[in-house]
């Protein structure tokens, strides 16, 4: 029997759904077996009031991630999204599937378990893994030393007792998990030792990656795995994280997290219009990240791989199926 090849990602944010769902489709069933281990820092809209008063590890990314890994993806992700828009209470225009793995965790008496159970009910085959089992938060340092805490206030602009107003040219320079260590989690860890490949990102660098990579373990667990390490890099630079960011810039902010671990870099070099550069850039003050200068990566241990990765409509992101092909050559040895 041909042995399955173990693909861990490690990362979560709005664009993760397309890629764990091009990963599903484009390795068929008997040749794999997925596992996507998801931060624990998200503190902002209907996820962080049912945090705050329930005192659960944050659900919505883990519900995305049930979403997109069920085996009947389209019902389950409009039952998982959709909320009751009458009711003002934190449970009534929470989305169902947040109040789902809200209410298992209290009937099976943890997080973990009642993520368990949320898995089977919907007939989830791979494995959904938080990164830490502690309550931890996240703190960003930026540029001018101002300090911000919780997640939810790093992309807001308006001041309040939180945070102040940010210079939009800004870059985050550090970032920490405040509270708790955020010991990586052992199913993690094992899930991690045993891949044949890990994928780090695409998402919010400092928001949806950075955070997995400051679990205490993380970097120690990266280095041991004998794993091929995969780091696809964001299409556009983001307001308020990685504003002024090039692509050596998310390459070294990788490694200053994770130690040297990185195999392979995925970047895209597909065209994207002017309209929607400039759309980017006026209202986002977003730009595209792209190869340079080869020359500037010299003596590197890591391959870079350009490929036209875009998915255009009205916004820029990775295309599912364009990703997961280059995943697939690379474990076939089509790329080397």
């Amino acid at each position: 029997m041909q042995k399955k090849i173990n693909i861990t990602t490690i990362w979560w944010g709005s664009g993760t759904f397309n890629v764990i769902y091009g990963l599903k489709k484009v390795f068929p069933k008997d040749e794999r077996n997925l596992a996507t281990i998801i931060a624990m820092t998200d503190s902002g809209g209907t996820t962080g009031e049912i945090r705050d008063k329930y005192g659960v590890l944050p659900p919505g990314d883990i519900r995305r991630a049930i979403c997109a890994l069920a085996r009947d993806t389209g019902i389950v992700r409009k039952l998982f999204e959709y909320k009751f828009d009458d009711e003002q209470w934190v449970i009534g225009w929470n989305k169902i599937g947040n109040i789902l793995l809200t209410a298992l965790g209290e009937i099976k008496w943890s997080f973990e378990a009642g993520l368990i159970e949320a898995c089977k009910m919907f007939d989830v085959e791979w494995k959904i893994i938080p990164v830490t089992l502690e309550d931890v938060h996240l703190w960003v340092e930026f540029e001018d030393g101002v300090k911000i805490i919780w997640e939810k206030n790093i992309d807001v602009s308006d001041k309040n007792d939180f945070e102040r107003s940010h210079n939009i040219n800004q870059n985050v320079v550090d970032a920490f998990l405040v509270w708790w260590d955020g010991t990586l989690n052992p199913k993690a860890r094992e899930a991690i030792l045993n891949s044949d490949y890990i994928i780090l990102g695409p998402g919010d660098f400092y928001t949806s990656i950075v955070p997995n990579l400051l679990s205490k373990g993380m970097k120690e667990a990266l280095a041991q795995t004998q794993a091929k390490i995969i780091y696809v890099c964001n299409i556009m630079t983001k307001k308020w994280e990685t504003t002024t960011y090039e692509l050596k810039d998310f390459i070294d902010n990788i490694e200053k997290y994770a130690w040297e671990v990185i195999d392979y870099v995925l970047v895209n070099n597909g065209h994207i219009s002017d309209e929607l550069v400039e759309k980017y850039k006026t209202e986002e003050w977003k730009k595209p990240v792209k190869l340079k200068d080869i020359k500037d990566f010299d003596r590197k241990k890591y391959t870079i791989i350009e490929r036209d990765f875009i998915n255009e409509s009205d916004v820029v992101r990775h295309d599912p199926k364009k990703l997961a092909e280059v995943i697939k050559e690379l474990s076939e040895w089509w790329i080397k």
